[in-house]
Order: structure tokens, then C-alpha cells, then sequence
């Protein structure tokens, strides 16, 4: 075989090696990525993830943000659940504290979802309430005195963090002036939720990842470290507050993107 022959192959061959890259990056590029579904807790609403949300709609993620309604475990995951009954494709749920375990019971049984990110977040086995995995190890500030009580409804009773703890116990890595808005604008959760037991867990049968706060004043690290554990999660953790997804939003962006591929 002739020198300019062989050069012609080794280019032919060059130019069929790119093509194939180059359909394989545009394949990977067109693949749909998974919607991500970001489920606030108690005492706070969606806009509590604005900073992760940016973050992922930047790259393209289809992101949505319900509002949790904060009235009951089965109330509130039955909702959720109809929500991701609408979506399409592939889905990653990420939720932060109460928010656990509402996508832990919603997720059960439907196989769109791929990945459970926790953030901070109660991921309860089938029986255990939000008070049992909250007073497991000790360490919360968040008890009956951090709280006000006010009824409403037929015999009904919603709780709000008290102003003068706010900070320090919700969110102490926080700005004052940005939480002192947030308990302003505080959504109250039923007090229901917190003796309701969790129903069978979606952790048991679908991929998990969870980043712990270190600094978290509301659910113990040691509880967030069981749960993680228990649950077989990926793990990442962070110095933050209760709050991490305000305080890190990049840390927890890179960990739902991990959950995403």
C-alpha cells in the first residue's frame, strides 16, 4: 500500500472517528434531561430554592417548585403525587426538611422518578413520624417554646417559628434582613404533621443522595448522618444551617445534577 494511500485512509478513518464523537456529543446533548422538582418544608415556601432553581434552568433543567400545602403526611403527599402524575420523562425530586417526607411517600410506586435528593431533609421508614426522627438524637432547637401556636378551622392548629428565635434556629447562616422576611413571610404548617407516620418509603426502591448540614439547628446532624446511612444515599456535606439550600445553593445544585445523570 502506497504512502498517500495509507494517508488517505488514516484520514478517512480520522474524519469517521469525529463524526461518530460528534453524533454521540449531539445524541447526550439531545437526550432530554430530567425534569427537577423542588419541594419546600415547613415554615417556608418555594422561593426558598430561587437560587438552586436559576442555577439549574441556566443548564436547561425543566424545574418546577410546587407549593407544599403543610396540612398532613398523606394530605400533603397525595398532592404531590397528582403533581408528578402531569410530568413526562424522567424526574428527580429534591425536597428540604418536612419536604422529605412528603416526596418520600409521594415517589413510592411511580417509576418516572429516578433519584431522591435530600436536603437536610426527614427520610422517614414506613411508621416513624417527623417528631421521632427529630428527637431520635438530641440537638434540635426547634421545640415547643421556638414556636407559636394559632388555631384555625374546626378545632385545627398551625404553628409559626417565633420571630426572636428565627434566625438563629432556622436559618443562622443567613443575613437577618433576608430572614427576617422569611419569618415574615413564614408558611405555617398543621400540627398535624408532626406525629403523622410516614407510609411505605420510596428510598427502599429508587436512588438517593442527601446533602447533610453540619450546622443545622433544627434536625440534628446525627439524625440527617442515620437517615443518609439507613436510606444507602450518596452523601455530601456542608457547614450550613437548616437552611442550606439558601445558604449553599451551589452545593446543592451540584448535587441534584449528580442525581439528574
Amino acid at each position: 500500500m502506497t504512502t498517500t494511500r495509507r494517508a488517505v485512509l488514516a484520514g478517512s478513518a480520522a474524519v469517521a472517528t469525529g463524526a461518530l464523537l460528534g453524533a454521540s456529543e449531539a445524541q447526550a446533548e439531545a437526550k432530554p434531561k430530567p425534569t427537577v422538582v423542588l419541594v419546600h418544608g415547613a415554615f417556608a415556601d418555594s422561593s426558598g430554592w430561587n437560587d438552586v432553581s436559576a442555577r439549574l434552568i441556566r443548564e436547561n433543567h425543566p424545574v418546577i417548585a410546587p407549593a407544599n400545602p403543610l396540612r398532613g403526611v398523606a394530605a400533603d403527599s397525595a398532592y404531590l403525587a397528582s403533581i408528578l402524575a402531569t410530568l413526562s420523562g424522567p424526574i428527580v425530586l429534591a425536597a428540604h426538611s418536612y419536604g422529605g417526607i412528603v416526596v418520600t411517600n409521594a415517589a413510592t410506586g411511580n417509576p418516572n422518578v429516578k433519584a431522591l435528593v435530600y436536603v437536610a431533609a426527614f427520610a422517614p421508614d414506613q411508621g416513624e413520624s417527623l417528631l421521632d426522627l427529630q428527637n431520635r438524637y438530641p440537638g434540635s432547637k426547634l421545640n415547643e417554646a421556638a414556636l407559636d401556636f394559632r388555631p384555625y378551622g374546626d378545632g385545627l392548629v398551625e404553628g409559626y417559628i417565633k420571630r426572636e428565635v428565627f434566625h438563629d434556629v432556622f436559618a443562622g447562616d443567613v443575613p437577618r434582613a433576608t430572614t427576617d422576611l422569611m419569618q415574615a413571610g413564614q408558611r405555617p404548617a398543621d400540627t398535624r404533621t408532626l406525629g403523622e407516620p410516614s407510609g411505605a418509603p420510596a428510598w427502599k426502591t429508587i436512588p438517593s443522595y442527601y446533602l447533610i448540614a453540619r450546622n443545622d439547628q433544627v434536625l440534628p446532624v446525627a439524625a440527617q448522618r442515620f437517615m443518609a446511612r439507613r436510606a444507602g444515599s450518596r452523601v455530601h456535606e456542608v457547614g450550613a444551617s437548616h437552611v442550606a439550600m439558601i445558604s449553599q445553593p451551589s452545593a446543592t445544585a451540584d448535587l441534584i445534577r449528580s442525581a439528574a445523570r
